[in-house]
């Protein structure tokens, strides 16, 4: 398992996504993840073309996988329903009330996550900014306990165990059991 130092180089990203090795036993669910995501693409394009973004669209599409398993009922931000504002971390979004009726759509609430993380606003989508903004959405608090983002590894060499199983709460034990963004990325590009 790579140890990963609290600063955040994009160096690293770039280094680590050219010398992971993906895990072969995975390879199943590697390639159910990336048939999930592919069959969102039109949706994934149309928000992004919406909001006119560079973001590539399945850089949505691996945030959706982690966040709601590509479930288009539930949003983006954490895999809440649509039928109300978050109630999990990011809690209370979107800010706005649903538009066309009593549930949020899908892409009101991926509109309110692009906003809320800042995404519309950038401009460099290699490969290294996007698994820096990956790990960004999830929080860097992985990199206190020099232990190698799940979110990002998981599936990978650079990933063994350690998992955060609730907001804030740690087990050092707990095993991702989610095909890492840095995996999907590779197989999406």
């Amino acid at each position: 398992m790579a140890s990963v130092k609290p600063i955040v180089s994009l160096n690293e990203y770039k280094a680590m996504f050219d010398s992971m090795q993906v895990d072969e036993d995975k390879a199943a669910e590697i390639n159910k993840a990336v048939a999930l995501i592919n069959k969102g693409k039109q949706r994934y394009l149309s928000v992004t073309a919406k909001l006119n973004l560079k973001c590539p669209w399945y850089a949505l599409g691996i945030v959706h996988y982690l966040e709601g398993s590509c479930n288009f009922s539930k949003h983006i931000h954490n895999g809440d329903p649509l039928t109300a504002r978050t109630w999990q971390v990011p809690a209370g979004r979107p800010l706005l009330p649903p538009q066309f009726g009593k549930s949020y759509t899908w892409e009101e609430s991926a509109e309110d996550w692009f906003r809320l993380k800042n995404w519309h606003k950038w401009q460099d989508w290699g490969v290294q900014d996007m698994l820096y903004r990956f790990e960004a959405n999830n929080g860097f608090g992985y990199r206190k306990r020099s232990v190698a983002t799940p979110y990002l590894w998981s599936y990978s060499d650079h990933y063994d165990k350690g998992k955060f199983v609730a907001d804030g709460k740690y087990n050092p034990d707990a095993v991702s059991k989610q095909v890492g963004a840095a995996i999907l990325l590779k197989e999406l590009m």
